[in-house]
């Protein structure tokens, strides 16, 4: 019979090992919360011996950076499943709505992903593991950039328009919007996706040159691809 432990975590290749590592932290961010991202909870969640977290992956920093990696590769998946169209509009808002679910999905994974907890583990992410979060995030938030390239390009607002200030708008909407929602200061609206996010994207919208009634349209059927007759 094999032996368990550190001689098994050092046998199976880091390609398989890490995975198992930052799902399982994930998993443990879902269910339990920061409190039970320990070393030992997540190597056994994972099957593994603790010492497979140190030898595979150098430790819980680099253990949580690779987590937030995971986290926007995830979010990104979302945004690629959601095809181009030729509206827009529809399809930011879809992507927003497509962020909301995944923050609504794990908020302890979003708080990591975004550096909103005040968890001190959360602070010794290593500047090594910098360049791969950051790149993680720009990758991700590239699909907010081409959308907004296309809105752009379009008639649906004035000409002149820099796609990055687009996106890096309407993204701190949505991101304002989620990060209230999850801290339940929404709470007094019946929709909040309806009566605070979407006006609130209109507005910006128009301040782009949009109108007003045609982007409450897109607004809507980008909420329809995502949440299908809800809102």
């Amino acid at each position: 019979m094999a032996k368990t432990g550190a001689p098994v975590a050092a046998r199976l290749p880091s390609t398989v090992v890490v995975p198992r590592l930052v799902d399982a932290a994930i998993n443990l961010l879902a269910t339990h919360g920061p409190s039970e991202l320990k070393a030992r909870a997540v190597a056994e969640a994972a099957g593994l011996s603790t010492t497979a977290v140190y030898y595979h992956i150098g430790g819980m920093p680099e253990l949580l950076a690779a987590v937030v990696v995971a986290g926007f590769d995830r979010l990104k998946s979302d945004f690629a499943r959601l095809s181009p169209s030729d509206d827009p509009v529809a399809d930011l808002m879809a992507m927003a709505i497509a962020y909301r679910a995944r923050a609504q999905a794990n908020p302890h994974l979003f708080d990591l992903m975004f550096g909103l907890s005040t968890r001190g583990s959360y602070r010794q992410l290593k500047s090594a593991s910098e360049g791969s979060q950051s790149d993680a995030f720009r990758t991700t938030y590239a699909y907010t950039v081409e959308a907004s390239s296309r809105l752009a390009a379009g008639t649906r607002i004035h000409a002149g328009h820099d796609p990055e200030l687009i996106a890096a708008q309407l993204w701190s909407v949505v991101h304002g919007f989620v990060a209230l929602e999850l801290s339940d200061r929404l709470t007094a609206f019946a929709d909040p996706l309806v009566e605070v996010l979407l006006p609130l994207t209109i507005n910006v919208l128009i301040g782009f040159g949009g109108d007003a009634q045609r982007s409450r349209e897109s607004g809507l059927l980008g909420m329809r691809r995502v949440l299908g007759d809800q809102p």
